[in-house]
C-alpha cells in the first residue's frame, strides 16, 4: 500500500535500495546512480534497512503546509461558490469577489478546491491553427467594432446588443447596450468613442449590410470607379476613417474574445445588481468600464497617440443622407415627403440641380447645397402641378384634321376610336370572312390604308402592278374607265 503512495523518484530509490540488499550493488556505485553525496546515501540506506519501504517516501508526506488556508477560509469559499447568485463563476472571477469580502484566496487553489468537490471541470477545446497578427504599435491605429448578441439580463428583460469597440493596440474597451444593431446604433457608439478618445485611423469591422452594400454600383459610380456604399461606409469616408472589412470572425478576434469575456463577467455582475433594462445597464457599464480598462488594458508599443481631432459636424456627418433634384416649383421630394424651398434662395437658381437631404439621428431634417444650409417647409401632400402649356406649334400638331379631309376617307388620322373599331375586327385570318370578295384576307395597313386587292380563293391571277405617280392620275384613270 505504502509504495502506492510513492513518487516517481522514490520508485527508482527503491529499485536501487533492493539491488543493494540483494548485493548486486555496492553504496559507491549506488550513489552514482541516485545522484546523491555517499553519506547521504548511507542514510537513506540506513531508513531502508529499519522501516523497509516506507523509509523511501518523503516525510513531509501528508503534512499540511504551512501556508495552507484555514479550514473556515475553504468552507466559506465552497459556500459562496454554492450559492446562486454565483452560479457559473469561474475560479478567477469567484477569486476576485471573494476578495471583495476579505476572504482572499489565489484563484489556483480555489480552483483545486472545487474540482476536488466536483463543482468545477476541466473544459477542453478542440484547437485549430491560426496565425497570430502583431497588434498595431499606436493607440487608436485601429479599433475594432462589433455587435453582440446576448441574453445580458438572463431573462429579467428583454434581449439587446451590446456593441462593443476594443482598441487593437491597448485593448481598450468602450461598450453601450442597444435594443437592436443597427446604423444608429454603430453611429452612437463610435460617436461615444470619439468624443472620449479622438478620431481613429481605422475601423475594423465584419461584413453586415451596416457596413458592406450588397447592391450594384450606380452608372456614375461605375465612371468614377467607385464601388457601392451604405450610410455608415459613407460617413467613415467623409470622416478619413478606413473601414476594413474582416472575412471572418477570427480576423478580428480581438473584440470576438472580448465579447465571450463581457458575456462572462459583465452578464454576472449584473445579475448581483440586479439589473434588468436598458438605461440602468448602461448607467452600471460607464462605472464597471473604468475598473475593467484599468485591470486589462496594456500599454502599447509606441507613446504615440494616432487619434485625430472629432470634426465639429460630427452629428450631422453620422446621419442618414441623399441627393436628391431641385424641381420647377423649388420643391425637393424625399422620403414620401415634399419640402419647399424659400424664396430668398432665388439667387443660387436651384431648379435642376442636385441638393443634400439629411435627416438626424434625432429626427431633424437638413437640406445643404455646396455646404450651405437651406431653408424649407415641409408640405402637407404632393405638390399639383399644372400642366405645361403647350406652344402654338406643338397646339397645331395636336389639333386633328377636319371630317371632310381626304385622309378620313381611309379611317387615318382619327384618332383612338379608329384603332379601336380596327383592334375589335381582329388582325388574324379569321376575319377574311367579313372582307369583302376581291380582297387579299390581310389586316389593314398601319397607315389606315385598305388592303392590296389579291387573288380570289382557288384562283391564280397574275397582279397588274399599279401605275406610280400622284393619286390624282390614279383617280382620272378610273374615271376615264367608267366613263
Amino acid at each position: 500500500m505504502e509504495t502506492l503512495k510513492m513518487s516517481q523518484r522514490e520508485r527508482e530509490r527503491l529499485k536501487v535500495m533492493a539491488g543493494v540488499a540483494r548485493k548486486e550493488l555496492t553504496l559507491v556505485q549506488a550513489r552514482g546512480l541516485l545522484g546523491l553525496s555517499y553519506r547521504q546515501t548511507k542514510r537513506v540506506w540506513r531508513r531502508y534497512q529499519e522501516q523497509g519501504d516506507a523509509g523511501l517516501v518523503h516525510r513531509l508526506r501528508g503534512r499540511a503546509g504551512p501556508r495552507r488556508k484555514p479550514a473556515g477560509v475553504r468552507q466559506a469559499a465552497l459556500e459562496l461558490a454554492a450559492d446562486e447568485r454565483y452560479a457559473g463563476f469561474g475560479p478567477t472571477l469567484l477569486a476576485e469577489h471573494l476578495g471583495r469580502q476579505k476572504i482572499e484566496v489565489d484563484h489556483e487553489t480555489l480552483r483545486r478546491w472545487l474540482l476536488a468537490e466536483g463543482k468545477w471541470t476541466v473544459r477542453r477545446r478542440r484547437q485549430k491553427h491560426r496565425e497570430w497578427r502583431e497588434r498595431k504599435a499606436c493607440f487608436g491605429e485601429m479599433v475594432q467594432l462589433d455587435g453582440s448578441h446576448h441574453d445580458w439580463f438572463e431573462g429579467r428583460g428583454e434581449r439587446c446588443v451590446l456593441m462593443v469597440m476594443v482598441d487593437d493596440a491597448t485593448g481598450r474597451v468602450w461598450a453601450q447596450f442597444f435594443e437592436e444593431e443597427t446604423t444608429e446604433a454603430s453611429y452612437t457608439v463610435l460617436e461615444g468613442w470619439v468624443r472620449k478618445q479622438g478620431m481613429p485611423g481605422s475601423l475594423y469591422v465584419d461584413r453586415d449590410s451596416i457596413y458592406r452594400c450588397e447592391g450594384r454600383a450606380t452608372i456614375a459610380e461605375q465612371l468614377a470607379g467607385k464601388e457601392p456604399r451604405t450610410q455608415f461606409g459613407r460617413a467613415m469616408e467623409q470622416l478619413g476613417v478606413e473601414l476594413i472589412l474582416a472575412r471572418s470572425p477570427q480576423a478580428k478576434g480581438r473584440v470576438e474574445r472580448m465579447n465571450g469575456v463581457l458575456q462572462d463577467r459583465l452578464v454576472k455582475e449584473m445579475r448581483l445588481e440586479g439589473i434588468s433594462d436598458l438605461a440602468s445597464a448602461n448607467r452600471f457599464l460607464r462605472k464597471y468600464l473604468v475598473g475593467f480598462n484599468r485591470r486589462f488594458e496594456r500599454k502599447a508599443a509606441s507613446e504615440h497617440d494616432a487619434h485625430g481631432p472629432a470634426p465639429r459636424n460630427l452629428k450631422e456627418v453620422l446621419s442618414w443622407e441623399e441627393e436628391r433634384v431641385v424641381q420647377a416649383d423649388w420643391t425637393v421630394a424625399w422620403g414620401g415627403k415634399w419640402y419647399q424651398l424659400d424664396r430668398r434662395h432665388e439667387g443660387l437658381s436651384l431648379v435642376g440641380r442636385k441638393v443634400i437631404v439629411r435627416r438626424l439621428r434625432e429626427g431633424r431634417r437638413q437640406i445643404e447645397y455646396r455646404g450651405q444650409k437651406l431653408r424649407w417647409r415641409e408640405l402637407p401632400g404632393r405638390p399639383h402641378r399644372a400642366a405645361r402649356k403647350r406652344t402654338r406649334r406643338e397646339a397645331q400638331k395636336a389639333k386633328p384634321p377636319a371630317q371632310e379631309h381626304p385622309w378620313r376617307r381611309f379611317g387615318a388620322a382619327t384618332g383612338g376610336d379608329y384603332w379601336r373599331g380596327v383592334k375589335a375586327q381582329g388582325r388574324t385570318v379569321r376575319t377574311a370572312a367579313r372582307l369583302g370578295p376581291g380582297d387579299s384576307g390581310r389586316p389593314p395597313l398601319r397607315s389606315g390604308l385598305p388592303p392590296s386587292p389579291g387573288p380570289s380563293r382557288g384562283k391564280a391571277t397574275k397582279i397588274k402592278p399599279e401605275p406610280r405617280g400622284h393619286s390624282l392620275l390614279s383617280s382620272e384613270g378610273d374615271i376615264s374607265k367608267e366613263l
